[in-house]
């Protein structure tokens, strides 16, 4: 998981009827953050400073959540929890927070007009802990994937996490699969995804219908990977780190990267364990792959879109 990286906890809030919620991740002090937004219809809160040219050094935490962009709004539950803990950028006035934000849409399975809150991300901080539940949990309640077919032959995406140890280093990830494409195992099966007559469609038809068609699901769909480790490095490498959680993506969504989708990746760096980037990269590839199907794996049936786990 994602909390074998030391320091880091992580909470949900799940609201099961109206088929929504959002997951927080919390840092320990001095983690260095950076992002990359590969995706065509991003939504997202604090992304700038993420960049390495940029002069903050740290955050908080990393907040995902579903609602669309209404969802951006319940980071401000997280920034109390932490001001409340005078944890955050300390200012001479105030102590000032950094959540970066990262939203998929989901108000097409549940309601249209419930999305977290402040009080719910709120509520996620005070239940962040090292054992969390994978599945149609937190911001991946209402999380579906396989739409390029159509919402009616789409499957239930979820959050999931992996982790890799090679040594004294530790990389770990966690995963919102809101996916319009399909979820690929290693050896190139399909795990998740459209279907058709109950049976997975071929590449071949999903590579017709994105020649021949308009998708009616355009513009609701994204997976969002927060990868972690324990590694020292500075924020350009950490950035680097992020561009390359794309690898794993891509290695487990067919297609990614879509006009579709609002593809985005956090990477962290927590400790101050010396390790090669390129070998922080690959594992973090690697593990990001990993959670994107532990997320469809874990995933139930909600709003009567099916889940691998019924």
């Amino acid at each position: 998981m994602i909390t074998d990286v030391p320091g880091i906890t992580v909470g949900h809030y799940t609201d099961e009827e109206n088929i929504t919620g959002c997951t927080v991740i919390l840092c320990p002090p001095n983690t260095v953050a950076s992002c990359d937004v590969r995706g065509s219809s991003p939504g997202s809160r604090e992304l700038a400073l993420l960049a390495p040219d940029k002069q903050m050094q740290e955050v908080h935490a990393i907040l995902l959540s579903g609602g669309s962009a209404f969802g951006l709004g319940a980071a401000n539950g997280v920034m109390k929890y932490l001001a409340e803990k005078e944890i955050g950028y300390k200012t001479p006035w105030a102590i000032v927070p950094i959540v970066p934000s990262a939203i998929i849409f989901d108000l097409n399975i549940g309601s249209s007009s419930v999305f977290p809150t402040e009080k719910n991300a709120y509520d996620a901080c005070r239940n962040a802990s090292h054992n969390f539940e994978q599945g149609s949990v937190g911001a991946g309640t209402g999380a579906v994937v396989g739409k390029w077919n159509g919402f009616e032959n789409a499957m239930k995406g979820g959050i999931g996490t992996a982790s890799m140890r090679s040594g004294e280093i530790i990389v770990g990830a966690i995963a919102v699969v809101n996916a319009v494409g399909d979820i690929i195992d290693a050896d190139g099966t399909t795990i998740a995804g459209a279907r058709n007559n109950g049976k997975y469609c071929e590449p071949l038809e999903r590579l017709e219908k994105f020649k021949n068609e308009r998708l009616l699901t355009r513009n609701t769909n994204t997976t969002l990977i927060v990868v972690a480790s324990n590694a020292k490095l500075n924020k350009v490498d950490t950035n680097r780190v992020a561009q390359r959680v794309h690898d794993g993506m891509a290695r487990a969504i067919q297609p990614c990267h879509t006009t579709f989708d609002g593809d985005l990746s956090f990477a962290l760096s927590t400790g101050k364990v010396i390790a090669p980037i390129d070998f922080i990269a690959e594992i973090a590839a690697d593990v990001a792959s990993q959670a994107i199907r532990n997320a469809v794996r874990c995933a139930k049936t909600r709003g009567g879109v099916k889940g691998l786990q019924d």
